[in-house]
Parts: C-alpha cells; sequence; structure tokens
C-alpha cells in the first residue's frame, strides 16, 4: 500500500469525519474479501473436478502471464480514464462475466473451469489495487499511519465471513458450487453501490493516470539491481512466493484425494478460507505486536519461514489433512500478518522514491516471474522426472527453501541495522 505524500486537495472535500471514511472503507474492503472468498474455493473444487491437481502448475503459469498481459492493458485505460470511472466499469465487467462464466459451466469440459480460476486470480489483483489506489485519494500521510490497520482488517474479516457464508451456502441451501459465482457477483453489485455512494459524498479525489507506469518500472528494476539492500529485501520476499505454490500443489492434492465429492470439497475449502483469515486476525491482534516489541524485526521475519520449515517436516511424517492444513496456514496464514507488518519496517531506512520504485518492481513483475518459477519446479520435480512422486516428497524442497530464505533474511537484518544505525546518526547531526 502506499500512502498519498500530501492531504487531500480542495477538489476533494472530505464531508465524512475520519472514523465514518474509516467504517465505510473497512466495509468496502470486507465486501471485496467476501466476494473473493465465494469464487476461490468454488474456482479450485472446479478446476479440481475437471483436470485434477496435476494441472494446477500449468494454470498457474496461465494465471501469471495473463497478469502481465493485462497490467499493460489496464494501465493504458488508466491513461484516458479515471480511476473512479475504471473501478465502476470494473465491477460491470466482473458481475457481467460471472453470469456469463456460471451459465457456461452448465456444459460439460475443462475450457471453462481453467478460464475461470485464472479470472478469479485477475478479479482479485485488480480488485484490491484497485480497493488501494483510490483509498490513498483519501488520507494524508499521517491520517493513513493511524487507519490503515484498521481499514486492512476489513479484509481479513471479510475474509472469515466469506468462507464461512460459502460453506453455508453450500451446505445449507439448494445452491451448488457453480451458484456461489452469482452470489459473488451480487456482493460485487453492492461493491459498485457502495463506491458511487462515496464519490458521491466525494470521499475520494478523483484523477487521471496510473499510479504505476511502464517507465516508474524499469526504474524499479534499476532501483533494485544498484542496491545490494534492496536486492536481497526482494530475494527474501521471491524465496516467499517460490515455495509458495509447492504448498498450494501439496494442500489440494491431499484435498482431491479425501474429498472426490465435489459440494463436500468446496464447503471444506470454503471453512478452510475461512479458518485462515481467522488465524491472520488473531496474528496480527495478539502475536505481532508482542513479536516486533520484544523480539524485534529478525524474529518477526523469520517466523513464516521456522513456521512453514516445521509444518512442512511435520507433513513429511504424517501427510494427512491437518499437517496439510498447518503447512498451508503457515505460509498465507503468516504472510498476510506478521510477514507483512515485519517487511514494511525494511523499508523505512530506504529513501521513499527508491523504495516505492522497487517495490512496484515487486509487485508487478518479481511475484509473478517467481511463481511460474514454482510452479515450473514442480513441473520437473513431480511430471516431467517424477523424483517427486508422492504427498510428502515436495516438503524437502520447501524445507531447503525455508534454509535458503532464514539466510537471506539474516543478511537481511546486518543490512537493515547498517542503514537504520546511519540514519539515525544522520539525524543527530542535522
Amino acid at each position: 500500500m502506499r500512502f498519498s505524500s500530501q492531504t487531500p486537495s480542495n477538489s476533494s472535500v472530505q464531508l465524512a469525519h475520519p472514523v465514518l471514511r474509516t467504517v465505510v472503507l473497512f466495509a468496502n474492503f470486507f465486501l471485496i474479501i467476501m466476494a473473493l472468498y465465494h469464487l476461490k474455493p468454488a474456482s479450485r473444487s472446479l478446476v479440481l473436478e475437471a483436470l485434477g491437481t496435476d494441472s494446477l502448475p500449468y494454470i498457474w503459469i496461465a494465471s501469471a502471464i495473463s497478469l502481465f498481459l493485462l497490467i499493460s492493458v489496464y494501465h493504458r485505460i488508466l491513461d484516458h480514464y479515471s480511476r473512479l470511472q475504471v473501478v465502476l466499469g470494473s465491477c460491470v465487467v466482473f458481475i457481467i462475466s460471472l453470469v456469463v462464466i456460471r451459465v457456461l459451466l452448465v456444459f460439460p469440459g475443462s475450457v471453462v473451469p481453467i478460464v475461470f480460476y485464472v479470472f478469479v486470480d485477475i478479479i482479485g489483483v485488480v480488485l484490491v489495487e484497485q480497493f488501494w489506489s483510490l483509498t490513498n485519494t483519501i488520507y494524508s500521510t499521517e491520517e493513513g499511519k493511524r487507519w490503515y490497520g484498521m481499514v486492512g482488517t476489513g479484509g481479513l474479516v471479510g475474509g472469515v465471513a466469506g468462507g464461512g457464508a460459502a460453506a453455508l451456502v453450500i451446505n445449507y441451501t439448494p445452491l451448488q458450487t457453480p451458484d456461489l459465482l452469482l452470489v459473488a457477483a451480487a456482493i460485487i453489485g453492492i461493491i459498485y453501490a457502495l463506491t458511487r455512494l462515496m464519490a458521491h459524498f466525494r470521499m475520494y479525489a478523483d484523477d487521471t493516470g496510473p499510479e504505476i507506469s511502464k517507465a516508474e518500472s524499469k526504474n524499479g528494476w534499476h532501483a533494485l539491481s544498484h542496491n545490494r539492500y534492496l536486492l536481497l529485501i526482494a530475494a527474501a520476499l521471491l524465496m516467499a512466493q517460490l515455495v509458495s505454490p509447492l504448498v498450494e500443489y501439496q494442500y489440494l492434492k491431499i484435498i482431491e484425494s479425501l474429498y472426490p465429492e465435489r459440494e463436500e470439497r468446496t464447503a471444506i475449502l470454503s471453512l478452510f478460507f475461512s479458518l485462515l483469515s481467522a488465524v491472520s486476525i488473531f496474528v496480527n491482534v495478539l502475536i505481532t505486536p508482542m513479536v516486533l516489541r520484544y523480539l524485534g524485526v529478525l524474529a518477526g521475519l523469520l517466523v513464516q519461514p521456522m513456521a512453514l520449515a516445521t509444518s512442512s517436516y511435520g507433513f513429511v511424517l504424517q501427510p494427512t489433512l491437518w499437517p496439510a492444513a498447518t503447512m498451508k496456514i503457515s505460509d498465507r496464514g503468516l504472510s498476510y500478518s506478521i510477514n507483512r507488518a515485519s517487511k514494511e519496517l525494511l523499508y523505512i531506512p530506504v529513501d521513499p522514491v527508491i523504495m516505492y520504485r522497487a517495490k512496484a518492481w515487486i509487485d508487478m513483475f518479481g511475484y509473478r516471474i517467481f511463481k511460474i518459477f514454482g510452479s515450473m519446479l514442480i513441473i520437473v520435480l513431480t511430471q516431467w522426472t517424477a523424483i517427486a512422486t508422492g504427498h510428502a516428497d515436495l516438503s524437502w524442497v520447501i524445507i531447503f527453501g525455508c534454509v535458503v530464505w532464514m539466510l537471506v533474511l539474516i543478511s537481511v537484518y546486518r543490512e537493515y541495522q547498517v542503514l537504520s544505525h546511519r540514519v539515525v546518526r544522520e539525524s543527530q547531526e542535522r
């Protein structure tokens, strides 16, 4: 997320009290993640039914490539329309697309489930990016520091509610997995209405132009390649992205074998997404402040790879559902909580302009490139060479990746200390 460097202009008079604005944004983000957590379990369940787990690495590669192409098209659109217009237009496109895909799912075949899976990834990236893009026009830097944590919590609560609601829909209503698309479309309709209401009350400083241009993304790579500290941060963040597909693959492999019936599988996946968000809230509220306060940044950074390596070894010893779920929670649950808070602290000693450009490159390109690498690694180990044929064989690769990840983090922390001391010294000299 990025804070606005200035207070909102006079042209965007803020009619609402900051607390009320935060409540409305909390609700908006809540609805976005709630919609996504209706779509994610449905997309995974439908792909497992149509193609099985072995197809997932190829779909992940297709998703990453699709997002690469989307970035270019998306910023061209932003060159001609305001962000508010793009957000409202995106909501309409998503609603119509979900209805069309739901109709097409009536017909048997594997193409529509694949398209739906990739489409869900696109919706997740676009809706979240657009939300923070507009939110950045509402708060000044100081207001953002005060209220962004509460706004972000709306997404975690939305994950709990969304996963739980999807499970209830599947278990206690006549609706089936494909019908979750219509539920999500209705939620996006509410998001559209709420966004228009916020625009009506002039909560957004609406303007045109992309936040991250192609030039800035190139400058981002230049900033990374000429800065050892930023390179180490990027390496640590991208190691997490490299091992994440391996964790997802093993978890869904277990789900596929234990729950062959579609509706039961969708309900289990929905409940798990709800649990994942609940764990993130618990860690965010109770664990993260204590770890960062009493043990420091390095401890906060090491929690995720250590927990993931430990849970992966547990999965080696007992390749069943709960060890697989623990491994998945260690990956995503901690990533959304303590890891996110800790990594933001690493950017404090960095010049804001350089930091912004470097983060732009990592967010736009680095994550997707390494997801492709992780997916290719699965294909090579499980299909091209058959080195990893058992449920837990990939866990050894995850453990090795976590060890490398932790070594990189230790190097990052050493650089962080040097830079922090330098910043303090320069501040004192002024």
